[in-house]
């Protein structure tokens, strides 16, 4: 099981250092993934990761100060929205549609309130 963990790790790691080329592909979500991942395959890769310079840029002031700058807020915010919205649209059931809604205004809402801009 360590093996999937750290396979997929890996996978999620390599999606977040493209993402951080091309600005269609959120960077965040997979950084984060991957440290979750790394914490469950191994205390020698999570300690890895948290020494990169791609955690320490992207990662390090929001997972241990509840902290980001503006443009990474907004640009996370905003690709999600995206994808929730092409959720919205695609689908028919009314109850759904409710609850994407109510999803994107708790994101915006729990952003707003306990992630400080730096």
């Amino acid at each position: 099981m360590k093996i999937l963990f750290l396979s997929a790790g890996f996978m999620s790691l390599g999606l977040g250092v493209v993402g951080i080329v091309l600005p269609i592909l959120p960077t965040t979500p997979f950084l984060i993934l991957t440290g979750f991942l790394f914490s469950k395959s191994s205390d020698k890769y999570s300690d890895w990761y948290k020494n990169t310079k791609i955690y320490k840029k992207y990662l390090a002031g929001f997972i241990e100060k509840k902290e980001m700058t503006r443009k990474g807020k907004w640009t996370l915010l905003l690709i999600v929205d995206f994808m929730l919205l092409l959720s919205f649209v695609s689908i028919s059931v009314l109850l759904l549609k409710m609850l994407i809604l109510l999803l994107v205004i708790l994101k915006h809402w729990y952003f707003y309130k306990y992630i400080k801009t730096v």
